[in-house]
């Protein structure tokens, strides 16, 4: 019975206590002043927090545009990047990507590719794309383009290498074809450190394309532009053009290129690649260099780069590279030009070899055109990259030093002639035994 008494007693307790809540609170009205309050300090919260500049800055993130890329154009033209994946399951080295500079006459700012023991690596000793836009200015010292000459791998025309002349009182110098004055401009500095006393690398280091065309392929891609400096700001014979082609795969990049006289009057045209390998591992004494049995040009004057005329056999010397596994640079500081080259056994043409033990890997470079008479080797004691160019004349090509009837290599085109320079360049493993093609 006490029980019931209990339960009945708590109920009416409960009756009791929401009659009171009911009475307090809801016929008060202080459930509306509790709300009012609350509205009153959220919009209070909000006016603060206005005031604050909250608001305004969430807008402003709200309305900013997404950033976007800053593209660089270095001479003021795209670059252009042929690129490939790399091969699955494929065990050696292979190209991945070449990037272009049609803006700089082409130059070749950059090749990548992937090294077994390494991953991707870049193989031309050359600054990022940011900072070579910022050198390759086309003023101060990169006035005549002879920034190009210090990254990547230019393509120089309408001669390779060096030519010595006459000084004039501008500060270039003049040089002497069949009878007629080429006046030429001259760099503070040539791509060895000789200091304004020649006219290096060409012409046409900072001339941009007037056509570009690309061709995505199934091992990489193609990238072709044509140029069209005519005279060069007056410096040279004739009307030319010249059409560029690069050609990316797995293991090969195909270079050519064609200069045709446009013009009514004959000219000597030279073309040559001055590429700048990467030393990887940084010991530059270990890297092995093979090239084409031939003669050396003897240099007269290690300090201006002046030639004798001499053309001299490398048998048995510090400049002997012909051995089945080419030679060590060591300590030699190389600056010098190999011509009269003999062609590769079972190749298309004279065929140079860079080896990086340490590295696993080799390039080998083939000069496809009969028309390419000589190789230059450039290799400064304290650099960290190794230059194998092969272009068609000699160094000074109209100098008094030569023997008369010496062909210097530089070939006459008539008016409406065109001539064609092309090279292979290939990557290969030095662990795959692949068989000797000199």
């Amino acid at each position: 019975m006490s029980r019931m008494y209990w339960a009945l007693l708590k109920q009416w307790a409960a009756r009791r206590r929401r009659s009171i809540w009911h009475a307090a609170v809801m016929r008060s009205g202080l459930l509306t002043v509790l709300l009012l309050a609350l509205l009153i300090a959220g919009l209070a919260f909000g006016w603060r927090t206005h005031r604050l500049g909250q608001f305004a800055l969430l807008k402003k993130q709200l309305r900013a545009k997404p950033k976007q890329d800053i593209v660089f154009r270095p001479g003021g033209q795209d670059v252009i990047t042929l690129q490939r994946t790399q091969m699955v399951g494929g065990g050696g080295p292979e190209f991945l990507s070449t990037t272009l500079m049609p803006g700089r006459g082409m130059n070749m700012l950059q090749i990548s590719a992937y090294l077994p023991n390494k991953g991707e690596v870049n193989l031309l000793a050359s600054p990022p794309l940011e900072t070579a836009a910022e050198q390759l200015s086309g003023t101060g010292a990169d006035a005549m383009g002879t920034k190009s000459l210090a990254m990547g791998a230019a393509i120089e025309a309408p001669w390779a290498g060096r030519i010595y002349g006459t000084r004039t009182p501008d500060g270039g110098l003049t040089a002497m074809w069949r009878g007629v004055h080429l006046n030429l401009p001259t760099g503070v500095k040539d791509s060895y450190g000789l200091d304004g006393a020649v006219a290096a690398g060409g012409l046409l280091l900072k001339e941009p394309s007037t056509a570009v065309h690309t061709n995505i392929m199934p091992d990489g891609g193609e990238a072709t532009a044509t140029f069209r400096p005519k005279d060069f700001d007056g410096h040279w014979l004739s009307q030319t053009e010249i059409d560029t082609t690069v050609v990316l795969s797995g293991r090969v990049i195909e270079m050519k290129i064609v200069a045709h006289n446009i013009g009514d009057t004959a000219e000597p045209i030279g073309i040559g690649w001055h590429p700048r390998f990467a030393i990887l591992s940084g010991h530059r004494g270990q890297i092995s260099l093979r090239l084409p049995e031939g003669l050396r040009a003897e240099v007269k004057d290690r300090r201006t780069g002046e030639l004798s005329g001499r053309l001299l056999p490398v048998t048995g010397t510090e400049y002997d590279f012909t051995g089945r596994e080419g030679a060590q640079l060591g300590a030699l500081n190389l600056d010098d030009s190999f011509v009269e080259l003999k062609r590769g056994m079972m190749a298309d043409g004279p065929v140079a070899e860079l080896r990086d033990p340490e590295s696993g890997y080799g390039l080998r470079i083939t000069a496809t055109s009969p028309t390419i008479k000589a190789l230059r080797v450039y290799a400064p004691l304290d650099g960290s990259y190794l230059s194998i160019e092969p272009q068609f004349n000699y160094d000074d090509p109209f100098g008094h030093e030569w023997a008369k009837g010496e062909d210097t290599g530089m070939v006459v085109l008539q008016p409406g002639e065109s001539t064609q320079w092309r090279v292979r360049l290939e990557i290969f493993s030095l662990d795959s035994g692949q068989p000797e093609r000199f």
